[in-house]
């Protein structure tokens, strides 16, 4: 694969790197001003529970520095914009690297620090940087520059957080919530920024060629460059290894792990064996030659815009998709004038075929899809057939360029129903990104990666909408969850004043109703510790003893302990709704009624609680009467009780269609767990116990992964293994 972009006139590198500089300036400019505000409320939340010295002197400097903060955001885009600078050659000093030399010692704590930084970024995102860093190459051998290194790359982006900072006093207690908080706002930029100057590098014709050696990298002393694998091979076997790369096959674009090698052989082991129980014994002519690569590739590349209507049948249960494979591939052989008898599939093809089969089976079964994404499904499975004949490593790399743009399509599509603009937008991105592969893709995998990069901007929108519904919903649950306890709570008041001793039918009344709902709001709006509950409960205490005080005819005494305690009185009325004359009027009848003192006095049980349910979930859950009707595993209520925000799990809700969802919220008054879909949409609130019943029943699968591709393949391998077993 070429590195050098065909077409491109001597000019347009330049406006190229003049763009992409703009671009990184833009996104990344922004980034120290928005270190100061979390860390002061940290700082201040650090104060109210104690250790006030250094946290009080941490936040000086916090306020100190965002004094400053104009100048240090100037800086920092001034270095951003000076590693391109250094891209070209322009520079050959200042570069925002980290220097080399003898330093202080709280320097070199601050050093070690901003390794530890561009360790973590390029962790963090290993494989768009290194495709980045190879497409950097490539634009730098265009425009006649001398190596250097990605100009946004882990190293730049941490040396120019130290050369931005150089002159700040940073103690020893914030450097690390600095560090921090420069990290976290990175990655609400950074995913989206390489992404796009992949796409637009790409599209300017810099493609990847990893069968190059590494372009040279500015590395931090002791930290190893991004992507390096520990127990590499030594310098001394790089003749060998640029052999093999200059003999490289598509298969071999992506390095794979040894212990990746041998599941992906244990998997296929397994196909084999599935294979063999599975399907007819063939018919075909027993001298039959097995089909070349090329032969096959050539049959596939004929019909990769073809047999979509015959998989989409397939999808809808007219048969499996592997034999809609092979019907299709044994009608475009006929039509190049391969004769289908007299040939056959070789292993490795079978494997391909049936493993692209099953992992679109899975997708379609356990994912909320609309009709239109299985239709385009179907249109992607010959260039994946194409792909897995060519390139295992499809089922190897979680950072594979087909698989990324599978993942996000299905993302684009799973529960998406059209309802929004913006869910109406995402699916026609996700069907012309299907359609440009479709039509494009000629064994370069680059096709696949752009298409990806194209949609991940309106899948980053989704997420912020997403987060947005799940926190209304988590404000929702967590409100009528606060209520219901506060009504518990008032509940229980009320049944411990009126158990002690009969009441007179206004006295009661007075505390079933207004005093109750009284109750209520204080509980909500200051909790059963404050000072107004404490009111609230004394309150009720001094009524039920004037009613008896009334009963044994103490009528001073009443009379002045009712004047009182009018205040109060009045004051809950109030909370009711009641205006100060119909206030009035309850207190002339109370003052009516304590004045007969023979009034009849009765005991008064407070009234059974009316829990509201959750209607949505009580259709799934099918549950009355608490947790003794359940049938449920405690191991699995406790691995449910252990589930932490951001688990991803598998529902089959009540119309039987399988999903996505993810622990968005545990509650901190009653343990359940709201649990949404892809679009932050609520699809159950259930404590752990009816979690481990729904697991119990088939409806809720805890062991799942959070892309769909791995997903799929989770489930292939399941398949397979439980094949298997049965042969």
């Amino acid at each position: 694969m070429s590195t050098q972009p065909a077409g491109v006139s001597a000019a347009d590198p330049v406006r190229l790197l003049e763009d992409l500089r703009r671009i990184a300036v833009e996104q990344l400019g922004a980034v120290p001003g928005g270190l100061y505000r979390p860390i002061e409320e940290q700082l201040h939340g650090a104060l109210r529970q104690g250790s006030p010295g250094a946290h009080r002197r941490d936040l000086m400097t916090v306020l100190a520095l965002r004094q400053r903060g104009a100048s240090y955001v100037m800086r920092y885009r001034e270095l951003i914009a000076r590693s391109f600078e250094d891209f070209r050659g322009r520079f050959s000093i200042s570069r925002p690297g980290l220097p080399l030399g003898l330093v202080r010692e709280n320097e070199l704590d601050f050093h070690l620090a901003g390794q530890r930084l561009a360790e973590s970024i390029g962790r963090q995102y290993q494989r768009p940087l290194e495709l980045l860093d190879l497409r950097f190459e490539a634009l730098a051998r265009t425009l006649n520059a001398p190596p250097t290194s990605n100009p946004v790359g882990a190293t730049r982006l941490a040396g120019a957080f130290l050369q931005t900072f150089r002159d700040a006093e940073v103690s020893d207690t914030l450097q690390p919530l600095l560090f921090r908080q420069y990290e976290q706002e990175l990655g609400k930029v950074l995913g989206a920024l390489y992404a796009r100057m992949n796409t637009q590098l790409v599209a300017a014709g810099f493609h990847a060629d990893v069968r190059r050696d590494a372009p040279p990298t500015t590395s931090i002393p002791g930290v190893p460059p991004a992507g390096a694998v520990p127990g590499a091979a030594p310098a001394a076997a790089a003749p060998a290894m640029q052999a093999s790369r200059e003999n490289a096959t598509p298969a071999d674009l992506f390095r794979v792990s040894a212990e990746a090698r041998v599941e992906h052989q244990r998997l296929r082991d397994m196909l084999h064996v599935w294979r063999a129980g599975h399907m007819a014994p063939s018919s075909m002519h027993p001298d039959a030659r097995e089909m070349r690569p090329q032969e096959l590739n050539t049959v596939a590349s004929l019909l990769q815009g073809e047999g979509a209507r015959q998989f989409e049948a397939a999808f809808a249960g007219s048969g499996e998709l592997s034999l809609a494979i092979r019907r299709q591939l044994d009608e475009g052989a006929r039509r190049l004038g391969i004769d289908p008898e007299t040939t056959r599939l070789g292993e490795q093809q079978q494997d391909a075929i049936d493993l692209v089969g099953l992992m679109f089976e899975s997708l379609v079964q356990s994912h909320a899809l609309v009709s239109q994404a299985q239709r385009l499904y179907a249109r992607l499975v010959m260039p994946y057939v194409r792909v897995a004949l060519s390139d295992e490593n499809l089922f190897v790399r979680a950072d594979h360029p087909a698989r990324r743009l599978l993942d996000a399509v299905t993302l684009s599509c799973e529960s998406n129903d059209g309802a929004s603009p913006q869910d109406r937008e995402l699916l026609q991105s996700a069907s012309r990104a299907v359609e440009r592969v479709v039509a494009e893709y000629n064994e370069d995998l680059a096709i696949f990666e752009l298409a990806a990069n194209e949609l991940h901007d309106l899948l980053q929108q989704q997420r912020r909408r997403a987060e947005i519904v799940e926190r209304r919903s988590m404000e929702t649950v967590h409100g009528r969850e606060r209520l219901l306890q506060a009504r518990l709570q008032a509940a229980a008041a009320l049944a411990q004043c009126t158990s002690t001793q009969p009441l007179t039918e206004t006295v009661a009344g007075f505390l079933e109703q207004h005093w109750q709902h009284h109750v209520v709001q204080v509980g909500l709006r200051e909790g059963t510790a404050s000072h107004a509950w404490a009111r609230a409960m004394e309150m009720a205490d001094e009524l039920v003893a004037i009613d008896a005080a009334a009963a044994r005819r103490e009528g001073g005494r009443v009379a002045t302990r009712v004047l009182a305690l009018e205040p109060a009185l009045v004051e809950c009325l109030s909370s009711s709704g009641l205006d100060e004359q119909a206030a009035g009027e309850w207190m002339a009848t109370l003052a009516r009624t304590l004045g007969f003192p023979d009034r009849a006095r009765e005991e008064h049980p407070a009234p059974p609680l009316q829990l509201a349910d959750d209607s949505e979930d009580t259709r799934l859950l099918q549950v009355v009467g608490g947790h003794a009707a359940l049938d449920f595993d405690p191991v699995v209520a406790d691995r449910m009780r252990a589930l932490h925000t951001g688990s991803w799990l598998r529902l089959v809700d009540e119309m039987g269609e399988e999903g996505s969802v993810k622990v968005a919220w545990v509650s901190p008054l009653t343990s359940r767990l709201l649990l949404v879909n892809r679009r932050g949409v609520r699809k159950l609130v259930a404590s752990p116990e009816q979690l481990a019943a729904l697991a119990k029943a088939g409806n809720l699968v805890l062991e799942a992964a959070d892309m769909p591709f791995d997903e799929a393949m989770r489930q292939v391998r399941q398949r397979l293994d439980q094949g298997a077993r049965a042969a």
